[in-house]
Order: C-alpha cells, then sequence, then structure tokens
C-alpha cells in the first residue's frame, strides 16, 4: 500500500506490465471512474472506484459519457478541492504537493523515435541495398529515384512485406557482390512530411522545387488538420521545413502561417468512434445513399464549432434534409416566378455579410444559421426577386455544390458552372438598423422595452 499525501488515506500499488516503464517515473497514479483502461484494470482486480468528477449520469463511470472531458465540469468526494473545476484542481492540487515537499511540476515531452519503415507495398522504397558481405550500402544519386516495381499481388504473404515476393527487383548484384534491396517501405509520413513543397513545382526533375516558386507560395496560408495525425504529419512536416531552410533549400523557416484543429466527429454516446465500440460507428457512405452527400456535408459543418469535439445525431441529420428539400422546393415549386421585394433588402445584404465573414472564419455552422434565417424570410414574404435567388444559391454552393449547380443550371438555365462565378457583395447602407430596443427599468425591475429610432441613440 502507499499514502496518498493529499488525503493521507491508503492506496493498493500493483506491478504490471499496464504501465510504460520506461516513460516519466514508470509509476502512475490510476483513476478507474474516469478512464477507461484504468476502469478496466480496477474491474478486473476489483479496484475500489470512486467518482471524482461530476457527470451527467452519476450511476456509470463519467468515462463513458467522457463528461470529465468537458470544459467546466467540477470535482466530487474531493474534500477542500470539491466545486474546483478539473482544471482549477489542477492547479491548486499541485500547489498543495509542492508545498508539502512531495511533488514538484514537470513538462513530459511525448515525442519518441520515428519508425521509418512499413510492411506494406504503398509507400517510397528505401533505397538501401543489404549486401552478402554484411554491407549496406545506399544507391547513388543517378539510381534514383528508385521506384517501386509492378507486381501481380500487392498483398503480403506469410508476415512479409509485399515487395519481398518480388524476387527479380530485390535480388541485385554491386561490383560483382550479390545482394537484396530494403523491402520495406516508407510510411505515409513520409512523403506528407514535404508534399506542399512539391505541389508547387510537380514536375521539375532537377530540384525539390523552384526556388522562386517556393518564395512566392511559401508559407501555406492555411492549413487544417486533425488532432489525430498531429505527431505523424504535422510535427514531422515542422522538423523537414527546418531542416531544408536549414540547408537553404526552402526560404521559410516554419511550412503553414496558420494552423486550425478540426474536431471529431464523435459517436451518438459521446465516445470517439472507433473499434472498441463498433456499435457507435456511423458509416458515411450509408448517410449519403439515405439522405444524400449534400445533407451529410451540410449536417458535418452545422454540427458545431469546426475546432470542437460533436456527437453524432441522427435527427439532426434529418433536420439538415428537411431543410435542402425547403431549398428546393423554393426554386421548384412554392416561389418559382420571381419579383422585386425590398422587404428582403435587409436580411439578404446581413445574410450575404455574415455568411461571407464566417466563411473566412470557418464558422460555417453559423453561416448556415443565417442562410436558415434567410430562407425563412422568403416564405414569410412569398415573393423574392431574381437577384437574390441567384445570389443565395451562390452562398449555399460551397456547402452543398451538389443540389446548388444542378439548380443553377436547371433553373436559371446556365451552361457554365457555379464554380467560375463571382462571390456575391453586399450594401452595407441596407443592413444599418433604424431603430434600438431600449429597455426600461425601475428599481432594478424591467418595466418595459421602447422602440427608438437609431439617431436619437446617437445624440449627445
Amino acid at each position: 500500500m502507499a499514502i496518498n499525501p493529499v488525503n493521507n488515506q491508503e492506496v493498493p500499488v500493483y506491478l504490471s506490465a499496464f504501465v510504460l516503464a520506461n516513460y516519466g517515473t514508470g509509476a502512475v497514479m490510476a483513476v478507474p471512474s474516469h478512464d477507461q483502461r484504468d476502469f478496466e484494470f480496477a474491474e478486473k482486480y476489483h479496484i475500489p472506484m470512486i467518482q471524482v468528477i461530476e457527470g451527467r449520469d452519476t450511476t456509470k463511470c463519467a468515462f463513458e459519457k467522457q463528461d470529465y472531458l468537458n470544459k467546466g465540469c467540477k470535482l466530487i468526494n474531493s474534500e477542500e478541492f470539491s466545486g474546483l473545476t478539473v482544471e482549477e484542481a489542477k492547479e491548486k492540487i499541485t500547489d498543495k504537493l509542492i508545498n508539502m515537499g512531495c511533488g514538484k511540476k514537470k513538462v513530459n515531452y511525448h515525442i519518441r523515435e520515428w519508425i521509418f519503415a512499413r510492411q506494406r507495398y504503398w509507400g517510397e522504397p528505401i533505397p538501401i541495398i543489404h549486401l552478402e558481405d554484411r554491407r549496406d550500402i545506399v544507391l547513388d544519386d543517378k539510381d534514383l529515384p528508385l521506384t517501386l516495381p509492378e507486381m501481380a499481388d500487392y498483398k503480403s504473404k506469410n508476415g512479409q512485406a509485399p515487395l519481398e515476393n518480388a524476387t527479380e527487383w530485390k535480388n541485385v548484384e554491386v561490383d560483382g557482390v550479390k545482394g537484396v534491396r530494403e523491402t520495406s517501405t516508407m510510411p505515409g509520413s513520409a512523403g506528407s512530411s514535404w508534399y506542399f513543397l512539391r505541389y508547387i513545382d510537380p514536375h521539375n526533375d532537377q530540384k525539390l522545387a523552384d526556388p522562386k516558386l517556393i518564395e512566392h507560395w511559401m508559407p501555406v496560408d492555411l492549413y487544417v488538420g486533425g488532432p489525430e495525425h498531429a505527431v505523424g504529419h504535422l510535427l514531422y512536416s515542422r522538423m523537414w521545413n527546418n531542416f531544408l531552410y536549414d540547408k537553404g533549400l526552402v526560404s521559410v523557416k516554419e511550412p503553414f502561417k496558420k494552423l486550425v484543429h478540426q474536431g471529431m466527429i464523435l459517436g451518438s454516446n459521446g465516445i470517439k468512434m472507433g473499434k472498441r465500440f463498433p456499435k457507435y460507428v456511423v458509416n458515411p457512405d450509408d448517410v449519403e445513399k439515405e439522405y444524400g452527400a449534400d445533407t451529410l456535408r451540410m449536417y458535418e459543418m452545422f454540427m458545431g464549432p469546426l475546432e470542437a469535439d460533436k456527437p453524432w445525431n441522427d435527427e439532426g441529420v434529418r433536420g439538415i434534409k428537411k431543410f435542402l428539400d425547403r431549398v428546393w422546393r423554393l426554386y421548384h415549386e412554392d416561389l418559382r416566378e420571381f419579383k422585386d421585394n425590398p422587404n428582403l433588402d435587409k436580411v439578404y445584404n446581413k445574410t450575404v455579410k455574415k455568411v461571407t465573414e464566417d466563411y473566412e472564419s470557418l464558422n460555417f455552422n453559423t453561416a448556415i444559421a443565417q442562410m436558415m434565417i434567410f430562407v425563412n424570410a422568403v416564405y414569410k414574404e412569398k415573393t423574392w426577386n431574381l437577384e437574390y435567388a441567384q445570389n443565395f444559391i451562390k452562398l449555399l454552393n460551397p456547402i452543398t455544390p451538389h443540389i446548388t449547380e444542378e439548380i443553377w443550371q436547371t433553373v436559371f438555365n446556365k451552361a457554365n458552372t457555379i464554380a467560375y462565378e463571382s462571390w456575391p457583395s453586399y450594401d452595407e447602407s441596407k443592413i444599418v438598423d433604424e431603430t434600438y430596443e431600449m429597455v426600461v427599468q425601475i428599481n432594478g425591475k424591467i418595466r418595459g422595452k421602447v422602440e427608438v429610432p437609431v439617431f436619437l441613440m446617437k445624440r449627445k
């Protein structure tokens, strides 16, 4: 047993391969009520579990809903730390341990050696030959690039790399010494560590890329990537670019000007989709077959902020399908005729402004919400003009390219794709509110609301 210095209670100690001995101190404090692996370990060895972070359902372990990951969740059953948020408690508990002389703050880096080979066919072949005299040699530049051989079967056999079966390709002779090519290939993150540079000048067979083109295009203005490949791609690409910069081959040290991490789509129970919980996995192909690709795209954009992890909801998908059906009817059944309607000037210009700004800031969910407001306003008015009808399709096109392209070509008889049309502009003067709602309070209580002309509010 060990003593928990925070509350002086005994804690059982277990020796197990469950913990990585070569990381940190080789010992961890388990939290079975809030970590899936700790929970499974505690269940097997009948270790008591105490829920210390609040959740929606206290009859189950909080990790089942990942409540403990939500910002603002507070501690329970934690003595003087109860009521604090998780982030607040981390600081307070650490401070207490430091003051007691039982611990100190330390930053641990998780980066590890990169396994630069894999047992697959697809991937850059590693230009090394293993000779019979036990020498390993690297191919000369004149023998590069080394290309993969064509094979009848690209699958591995008997646990060996697929290239082991390419006997004619792998068996070579160098200066009279027999040898075998390396049959592992480079991992996918090898090519992805510099592909953004090659895109600039893909047909150049003399250089990585033309230095003038690199200087013009680099760094990448915006990179959107998920947390799942933060190390395997994003971290390594920075390392490669830094190396190339030090060698004078690229003109910028950092490859990406702005990086945005998109959140994950979680299962309906709030848990990451994966092999561990197959019943919560949503196959996008099934959604596309039932509701269409545009519905799938728009729902994912409407679920919430791009950076947030968001749980899947079938009702939400059906709601988006109903909205797109409504848009379709708007052009084919309900309001097929177009007439000028100044009553829509304000909401239309507001919509163009907000959608444009939200697209640029990657706030797709709020852009869609504004387009829904506009559609509701059009139905309420029962008429709208041709310019607004055409420009609304342009606003919607980046989210739902299929339905909007079809409307563009069939309803408006356009021969060219909507992709090359100019983006709508808005009139700032038609967005200004003419009145302001003023709340009247007496002794702290709201007594009424008054619509006041804006020009009066601006008077000193």
